[in-house]
Parts: C-alpha cells; sequence; structure tokens
C-alpha cells in the first residue's frame, strides 16, 4: 500500500476543509475550490500520480480521494449557501428601495401589416383545403422560366427586369417556380399556395419595389374549369374583403396560361362609382390568372389530356395597401414606428 499518497489525501482534505472554514467572502470559498479541485488543483495533482500504483492499490486510492472531493463539496456546499446568504441580508440592511420612482416602461411590438394580411390569405386558403408550399429564393431558370413556357427572347427574362447570378441562375421572379416544384414531385389532385419574396429589377417608387411579396396558387385535377378559377377567387376576395366586393376578369396573356385573364376589384373607397383612389376607375387591378397552359403540364409529366388546372397570383403588398388605404408602398418598408402602431 502506498502511504504515502494517503497520507497526502489526508493532509489535503485537513486543509481543503480548514480553508472552507476560514472562507468569509463566496470569492474565497470560489478560490479555495478551484486550489483543490480546479483543473490544475492540488487533488489532481495527487491523482497522476496514480500511475505509478499496483493494480491492487489504485482501487484503494481512487476510493480515497473520491471520499475526499465528497466531503469537500459538501462542505463547500453548506459553506457557499450560508455565505450568499449573509451577503443577501447584507444588503437588505443597507440598500433602500425608493418605491416612488417611475417604472421602465416597456415597448410592446406588434405584427407588421404585410405578416397581418398573409396570415389571413394563408388561413382562407387553408380552410378551402390548399396546402401550403415553399421553395429556394436563389433558382434555376429552368424553374422560373422555361418550364413555364417562357423561353428565350421572352420580356421577362430580360436583364433589365431580373437579378441574373448567372446565366442559369437568378432571384427568380415570382413564386410560380415552386409550383413547377410541386408538379415535379406530386401528382394530382394538387391544390396548393406558394408564398414568398420574389425579385425584380424595379426602381423604388409609391407602387414598386425591386423585393415584394407573391402569393401564387396552383390547382390540378380532373374536370376542372375557367369556372372553378372565377368561383374560387370570389370565394376568397369576399372572405377577405367583404361581400360587397365585386370582381371583373379581363382577357390577357401569360405564357404558362391559356385562357389567361387579369382580375379588377370594385373600388374599396368608392364602391366602383370612380374616385381619386381608383384614378376614377371605379376598379383596382389586383392580380393575374388563367387555366394552366398544357405545355407546363407536359413539362411536369402531366397528361393535359386526363387533367387540367388553374393558377394564380397576387402581390401581398398590393393587397395590403388596398386594404388599409394606403397610398405609398415605401411606407411598409421604413420601419417608421409611428405608422406601424397603428396596426397594434
Amino acid at each position: 500500500m502506498d502511504i504515502n499518497l494517503k497520507e497526502q489525501l489526508a493532509e489535503l482534505e485537513r486543509r481543503a476543509l480548514s480553508a472552507i472554514e476560514a472562507a468569509d467572502s463566496v470569492k474565497a470559498i470560489e478560490d479555495a475550490r478551484v486550489a483543490f479541485l480546479g483543473k490544475k488543483g492540488e487533488l489532481t495533482a495527487i491523482l497522476k500520480q496514480m500511475g505509478k500504483l499496483s493494480a491492487e492499490e489504485r482501487p484503494i486510492i481512487g476510493q480515497a480521494a473520491n471520499q475526499v472531493r465528497e466531503t469537500f463539496e459538501g462542505a463547500y456546499s453548506k459553506k457557499i449557501t450560508a455565505l450568499k446568504n449573509a451577503d443577501m441580508l447584507s444588503r437588505l440592511k443597507t440598500e433602500g428601495l425608493d418605491i416612488t420612482l417611475p417604472g421602465v416602461r416597456r415597448k410592446m411590438g406588434s405584427r407588421h401589416p404585410l405578416r397581418i394580411v398573409l396570415d389571413e390569405v394563408k388561413e382562407i386558403f387553408a380552410s378551402m383545403g390548399y396546402t401550403m408550399v415553399y421553395g429556394p429564393e436563389v433558382e434555376e431558370t429552368k424553374y422560373v422560366f422555361d418550364m413555364l413556357n417562357t423561353f428565350e427572347g421572352h420580356p421577362a427574362r430580360d436583364e433589365q427586369d431580373t437579378f441574373y447570378i448567372d446565366d442559369k441562375t437568378l432571384l427568380r421572379t415570382q413564386t410560380s417556380s415552386v409550383q413547377i416544384r410541386t408538379m415535379l414531385k406530386n401528382k394530382p389532385p394538387i391544390a396548393v399556395i406558394s408564398p414568398g419574396r420574389v425579385y425584380r429589377c424595379d426602381e423604388v417608387d409609391a407602387t414598386h419595389s425591386p423585393i415584394f411579396h407573391q402569393c401564387e396558387g396552383l390547382v390540378v385535377d380532373k374536370g376542372l374549369t375557367f369556372g372553378d378559377l372565377k368561383g374560387t377567387l370570389e370565394a376568397f376576395f369576399k372572405r377577405l374583403y367583404g361581400n360587397d366586393i365585386k370582381l371583373r376578369f379581363r382577357p390577357h396573356h401569360f405564357s404558362y396560361t391559356e385562357p389567361s385573364a387579369e382580375v379588377d376589384l370594385s373600388c374599396f373607397k368608392c364602391g366602383g362609382k370612380g374616385c381619386g383612389f381608383c384614378k376614377g376607375e371605379g376598379w383596382i387591378e389586383m392580380l393575374g390568372c388563367g387555366m394552366v397552359h398544357p405545355a407546363v403540364l407536359r413539362n411536369c409529366d402531366i397528361d393535359p389530356d386526363v387533367f387540367t388546372g388553374f393558377a394564380f397570383g397576387m402581390g401581398i403588398e398590393r393587397i395590403t395597401l388596398m386594404r388599409y388605404e394606403i397610398d405609398d408602398m415605401r411606407l411598409l418598408y421604413e420601419n417608421d414606428t409611428r405608422f406601424l402602431r397603428q396596426f397594434n
């Protein structure tokens, strides 16, 4: 038996307990703990010598060392609790609390108007059986253009309209790319909406921004018609704006839908009579829509002779501006709390 190590442990225990007893502050007892039990402490130094012991001696010395550690930690726990309590009592006796001082007012945040409207849009479509799908904002041209029947030479592919990273990669100009990815992964029936940020080379003004938000919808199934598209959009906007709202569908051209239409809503302020808000038209343009082009369905391995579909896309900023009668889109991005507080 290595008597020397046992004696060292006994002496260490005696000095450690004496140091704890003498400690008169939290700092002093912490210093004692580090000195005796730290990585470079005295107990660690003793344990490093165990490699010299025989196999029979090691468990005996190890048990003795553990006993020293447990004894120290027990004494340390009691003493530091007592010191902290004493310190608290001392502070209560010497420190005063002036209850007449004013409190610190915590400012409460609120949801951004864009988030309020987007959440409501998502809730309405979810109640209609739609699923939310998302995709990358840095996208390949084949998903944004090629598979959507928008080939080389189309104006939408011009550099003055689109942020290109290289010839095959860009910041998506629409969330229609998510619809393509969805149709490639899933077979009909499909009913999804794809909300998210999109990017276009627009100058910042009251109605344009290079970064804005879209929410596009896609439904693919057997026997769908333009009447289903009209009914869906009418149900959505009546839920969003009330039963008095009227919709007007105007023929249009989109390369990925056929037939295609622009959708106008009756002016919220004048009810369609004509005013400054709608520039005397009585109608406000809101979104584009149409039946999914057969070529787009074929690109996604969906037989257009069996399935039909409809799609629509709307800007969340535009819906928000009309919802709250805001006349300048820049107000949504300036983070002016005087403006945002109105939406608490």
